[in-house]
């Protein structure tokens, strides 16, 4: 048996942007959930922050895997090649099945609290690229029962990563005024 090598963190880190690409989803698309999420909270928030924030999200090997997984499971279910029941209930997107969601959220507890707070918050409202990935269309066989979730899972992960960075950048200013 030959084993194979394992793949370097730049191949996986490639893949994943490469697969979200193909599926219609870019940093930008998430960024833009991030911003609106954010921007209550922190005024002077820009969305390069934002993408900034979602690009240090999809570095981390937790979200990757989760994203590599769910994805290859949805092009599975798009060409018929996953056994039933699986079959339908991925391609229905069935709502009792909640795999999807347990997936989008083992990534997004890395983040903590706020994280899962805003998973659970966009699982339910469903914005921006979520919306439009939620939804089907009737002319077009795409299946993305896992990347929706997966999305809101990255989108929770970059807002939670901006709101400890703000909270950092404040005490820290906070402690430079106390020195003086």
């Amino acid at each position: 048996m030959t084993s194979k090598k394992i793949p370097t963190s730049k191949e996986v880190t490639a893949a994943t942007l490469g697969l979200l690409e193909e599926r219609g989803v870019s940093v930008f698309d998430i960024a833009e959930i991030v911003y609106d999420l954010q921007l209550p909270y922190h005024p002077d928030l820009t969305i390069q922050q934002c993408a900034e924030s979602v690009e240090r999200v999809l570095q981390k090997r937790e979200i990757q895997h989760a994203l590599l997984v769910g994805i290859e499971l949805d092009k599975l279910a798009e060409r018929g090649k996953l056994s039933e029941p699986l079959q339908s209930i991925v391609e229905q997107d069935e709502g009792l099945f909640g795999v999807d969601e347990t997936i989008a959220l083992g990534a997004v507890l890395t983040y903590g609290s706020i994280a899962v707070t805003t998973f659970g918050y966009l699982d339910k409202v469903k914005v921006g690229v979520i919306k439009k990935l939620d939804c089907k269309k009737e002319n077009e066989h795409k299946v993305h029962t896992f990347l929706d979730d997966l999305i809101a899972s990255v989108a929770s992960s970059a807002a939670s990563r901006l709101a400890h960075r703000q909270r950092d950048e404040l005490e820290s200013y906070q402690e430079s005024l106390e020195k003086r």
